[in-house]
């Protein structure tokens, strides 16, 4: 492959020869379009190919730094259930981007102090990653809970009612980027310049009518800026679910609570920042989460949101500083490791996951308000 479509490389990796095909067929693509065949594109793409999880992996999620992350959402699940959906059977328990399945089972072992939970749900697992899956499949063998796996949501049958978790799963969603000129927004693409590299350009003519659906605070952004967002159909489906069928959600991601303006788009390799248009398909991308544009999309369908608060306020509420001590106090030799597990999920500053991770519930308009968000 040594043509204008392939550039300078005759060994580009499949995610980046698939992407360089289809420039030259179609012309520049979205950035969208770029970063769902880096992560999910068939038998090549990074989710698919890979554990990206831990200390040998890319990067390290709330679950894997301490059980008591898992331990909370469990309780928030049981309390759900009981004291704001009435206690109802056959409930369907959705994770949406489980990983190794760390923060379930952890969840499910604090919620059995719950009577009736257990033999009230059904798991069911929405998993991209062949080998995630696998890994996922061996952890709940044991389990004795009936556990389904899916490839997107609206596999999930959707009768009954249904607790939805999404922990660090919407930042790894498409998302579409728009520059602001003289005369207006111009989606931002992707394209191949004369050495064969992949730059960053802009489509010939700007985007039709996008003010009128931008958030008042944008609309007057200055030039040059850029503006992320993403079609949302996922926060549209888990809000149609709940307002039609009952239940609840949580989603914890890390965002800002308020849309507005500014690149977010970043690549992850190795626990360190990498070049998001070089080797596509080798790291994480990822955006942060607009979690105004969330809520918006999910009460547009029926459903009620409550949040985002940052995740330092969930956690504490639900009770982590006492787990803490707990765990504290049963192993003394580990409360240094506690302690510096309880500062990343809670702390602020560069380190601390505290205030940059946000929360999200969103329930059915007859439930009360959902454990954490009172």
């Amino acid at each position: 492959m040594s043509d204008i479509a392939g550039g300078i490389a005759s060994d580009v990796g499949p995610v980046e020869a698939e992407i360089r095909r289809r420039i030259a067929a179609a012309g520049p693509m979205p950035v969208a379009e770029y970063m769902q065949l880096a992560l999910t594109l068939p038998q090549h793409g990074y989710y698919v190919t890979r554990d990206p999880l831990g200390t040998d992996g890319d990067f390290i999620t709330a679950p894997e730094i301490s059980q008591m992350f898992g331990e909370l959402i469990g309780l928030w699940m049981a309390a759900t259930w009981k004291q704001q959906m009435g206690a109802p059977g056959n409930v369907r328990i959705v994770e949406l981007g489980p990983g190794r399945g760390t923060m379930m089972l952890d969840a499910l072992r604090a919620a059995q102090v719950m009577p009736g939970f257990r033999e009230a749900v059904t798991l069911h697992f929405v998993e991209v990653s062949p080998a995630l899956q696998q890994q996922q499949e061996q952890a709940f063998l044991g389990s004795k809970l009936p556990a389904s796996w899916h490839a997107s949501l609206d596999d999930v049958p959707r009768e009954g009612p249904a607790i939805i978790l999404a922990n660090e799963f919407f930042d790894a969603l498409p998302v579409h980027q728009a520059v602001r000129q003289a005369d207006g927004w111009y989606e931002r693409l992707i394209d191949i310049d004369a050495d064969g590299i992949f730059v960053f350009t802009l489509a010939r003519e700007p985007l039709r009518n996008f003010d009128t659906i931008l958030p008042p605070q944008v609309r007057a952004a200055p030039e040059g800026v850029v503006f992320e967002w993403r079609t949302d159909t996922t926060a549209m489906e888990i809000g149609r679910r709940i307002a039609h069928t009952g239940g609840a959600a949580l989603i914890i991601d890390y965002g800002h609570a308020q849309s507005g303006f500014g690149e977010t788009l970043q690549a992850v390799g190795g626990h360190a920042f990498a070049d998001t248009l070089t080797a596509p398909g080798t790291c994480d991308l990822t955006a942060h989460v607009d979690f105004q544009a969330l809520g918006d999309a999910a009460s547009a369908m029926g459903c009620k949101v409550f949040g985002p608060i940052v995740q330092s306020e969930l956690l504490g509420r639900l009770g982590i500083r006492t787990r803490a001590a707990a765990l504290k106090a049963g192993r003394p030799s580990k409360a240094a490791e506690v302690d510096a597990a309880l500062a990343r999920l809670i702390g602020h500053g560069r380190t601390g996951m505290g205030e940059l991770f946000k929360a999200i519930a969103l329930a059915d308009p007859k439930l009360g308000v959902p454990p954490g968000f009172d």
